[in-house]
């Protein structure tokens, strides 16, 4: 990426990110007329190009490819003079593929001295993994019982004293009474349970009504939560008719759990002598299971037992120039350690295919990763969809208009190192290095899926805003740009505007991040999300409902 400091240290108007673009970045408001320097080169603008967008450095024919971070990210549908703004008007989404920069085996590994000897405090498990929070899981075979998981979600808030919203409804009470709402936060008294990040509750949507393959699928991501580092045990609730079987769940979580490691506990309505008798033992088994959880302490493990799930919601135009790349430099530093790292969103994929494909460590994994984008794509076409409308308004207002020119920005977050392994949907994470996971560009769902496949800690990149959260993994969230950093800083835990003012580097901020995020696995930084009671989830539904 080039430089955003002019010589005289004023900040530049716009970037060229890579030296075979033919287009340029707008990094404020600019007014036609406005003379740019394009590397040595002067242009003036035809027409005003708004901050984030693209404008073409050269006269662009009908047809032709358009280029930003070295790739196609578009083709001219009608002539683009130089100086002209790139729109959804003059550009149809194209993922033809240019020669890759990359190449297999010639990673540039980063300078990691300063980490070399550091540690974070987390949850050692008997399975040897380590988790960077510690959490009782309540958890629903089948939509059926997410009324009785509300009841147990309010029931354990109420006895434990720890309702999140408390002061929410406090001021609810104040504006219905007419009262003074002072803002104070209520006083929380002494935890019961203080090695304890407390309890999760899942609700869902699934498990009946679809395909046998549905079904397996949510078996396997519970499976995944259940058996997640992160989580000391779980209370499952079963209807008992449905499809998804408590012994289908049951041999799922076997597969990851061999040894019975972890206590589970599965209830089933149907069998129960009442609905109070089901509430009672579920209620039973989760201050039991707290009580145990509370016995493990944090200490310290190694940055190779961190797992990083990367992902981006709510892009804008300068997520692919600031905030996805310095989560890539965070990813990059961590594989150097020995740590790993997990990209999914294949749609938010689709166009840099081939980087990808030259950076897998054998033909093995390139040729795995080739098969689920296929099928992917391939599925989508059959219910007429296609990884072009991928885009939303709010991406398009903000310049990125076509899936290539956001797929691009969105695999920077993956970095440049090896891609060790890439793993379908619901599969356990098992190989140190860099993962690819096939999820589609929900971020809930994708956000769902990286951590059911492993990541104890998820790196969330916005540049429009985004609450999302997970149950039972801490999800920092990095903003593209210190306006929105200012304006939503009740969600905001890192801003990478420093970056597009020329301010910072990207290496300076990567090791800043980095920091912040052992301080989170270790218990001594809460994220937003989490202060927040964010805890989203969204199971990916691949099948029909029948």
């Amino acid at each position: 990426m080039t430089e955003t400091i002019a010589s005289d240290g004023s900040q530049r108007q716009s970037l060229r990110v890579h030296a075979a673009d033919n287009v340029r970045v707008a990094l404020k408001d600019l007014a036609a007329g406005t003379r740019v320097d394009d590397d040595g080169r002067p242009l003036e603008l035809a027409e005003p190009i708004r901050h984030k967008h693209k404008f073409s450095v050269e006269d662009i024919t009908a047809g032709d490819a358009v280029v930003m971070y070295g790739v196609t990210v578009g083709r001219a549908t009608r002539p683009i003079p130089a100086g002209t703004a790139i729109t959804v008007d003059n550009t149809e989404h194209s993922t033809a593929s240019a020669t890759p920069q990359a190449r297999r085996g010639e990673w540039r590994v980063p300078d990691v001295s300063s980490f070399a000897d550091v540690t974070f405090e987390g949850y050692c498990r008997p399975d040897g993994r380590v988790g960077t929070a510690n959490v009782w899981l309540v958890v629903p075979l089948v939509f059926c019982e997410n009324r009785n998981i509300e009841v147990l979600r309010q029931c354990v808030a109420d006895a434990l004293g720890e309702d999140p919203y408390r002061d929410y409804k406090r001021m609810a009470r104040a504006l219905l009474h007419g009262e003074s709402d002072t803002e104070q936060t209520s006083p929380v008294g002494e935890r019961l349970f203080p090695n304890v990040d407390g309890v999760r509750f899942l609700t869902h949507t699934l498990g009946c009504g679809g395909t046998d393959d549905d079904a397996r699928a949510l078996c396997q991501l519970l499976a995944g939560y259940i058996c997640h580092p992160n989580v000391a045990g779980a209370t499952v609730l079963s209807l008992g008719c449905q499809k998804a079987q408590i012994e289908m769940l049951k041999a799922a979580v076997a597969k990851r759990d061999p040894q019975w490691l972890r206590p589970v506990h599965y209830l089933e309505q149907q069998a129960s002598t009442s609905e109070e008798a089901l509430i009672r033992e579920a209620l039973t088994t989760i201050f039991d299971g707290l009580a145990e959880a509370n016995r493990v302490e944090r200490s310290p493990a190694p940055l190779s037992a961190l797992t990083l799930g990367v992902e981006c919601g709510g892009s804008d135009g300068f997520s692919g120039l600031s905030a996805n790349p310095l989560v890539g430099a965070v990813v990059d530093r961590l594989v150097a350690l020995g740590g790993s790292g997990i990209l999914s969103e294949f749609p938010e994929l689709c166009g840099v295919e081939h980087e990808l494909i030259a950076r897998c460590r054998d033909d093995a994994v390139a040729e795995r990763f080739k098969t689920l984008m296929e099928a992917y794509q391939q599925h989508a076409a059959r219910v007429g969809a296609d990884f072009s409308m991928n885009p939303s308004p709010g991406n398009i207002r903000d310049g990125l208009i076509t899936d290539a020119m956001k797929s691009a920005g969105a695999a920077k977050k993956g970095g440049d190192s090896p891609v060790i392994d890439v793993l379908d949907y619901t599969e356990p994470h098992t190989r140190a290095g860099l993962n690819l996971l096939c999820t589609p560009g929900n971020d809930v769902e994708s956000t769902t899926a990286l951590a059911g496949s492993g990541a104890n800690l998820i790196l969330f990149t916005t540049g429009l805003g985004t609450p999302t959260g997970n149950p039972i993994t801490p999800v920092l969230k990095i903003s593209s740009n210190s306006e929105l950093a200012a304006r939503m800083g009740d969600v905001i835990d890192f801003d990478a505007g420093p970056i597009i003012r020329g301010e910072a580097t990207i290496d300076e901020l990567a090791d800043r991040l980095l920091a912040l995020c052992i301080d989170t696995a270790s218990g001594r930084y809460q994220p937003h999300a989490v202060r927040l009671a964010q805890y989203d989830f969204i199971p990916w539904k691949r099948g029909v409902s029948l």
